[in-house]
């Protein structure tokens, strides 16, 4: 079974209306199959999230964040574990927004990164 505990992850693409960037930080956390993470960085002032992990590494999550211009954002993602060469992980998201109702849908690409 994957294991996301204690790792981190930024994105290397989103989809246009997507807030969370390159300057985005997700933290990982994991116990059994519950997976949850905080995150923050660039349009994201604080933002957490929480899923279920299927036996291959597949995420049913649910987020939510504060953007920096003080609005309040929440989510569904469904995100696709890769695992490159090196072991690191890479996540393809595809998600959409549930609150604004007219934030649309998109997808991301986020990779593990070792802290500096």
């Amino acid at each position: 079974m994957p294991n996301f505990d204690g790792r981190l992850f930024r994105p290397v693409s989103t989809s246009a209306n997507g807030e969370a960037g390159t300057d985005t930080v997700f933290h990982y956390r994991q116990t059994g199959d519950v997976v949850w993470a905080t995150y923050t960085g660039g349009q994201v002032k604080h933002g957490t999230l929480v899923a279920l992990m299927d036996a291959g590494g597949s995420l049913d999550m649910r987020y939510q964040h504060l953007a920096s211009d003080g609005t309040l954002r929440t989510g569904i993602c469904h995100s696709t574990l890769e695992v490159l060469a090196d072991g690191r992980y890479r996540l393809h998201e595809r998600w959409r927004w549930t609150e604004p109702h007219d934030g649309g849908e998109g997808h991301s690409v986020v990779e593990e990164f070792a802290p500096a």
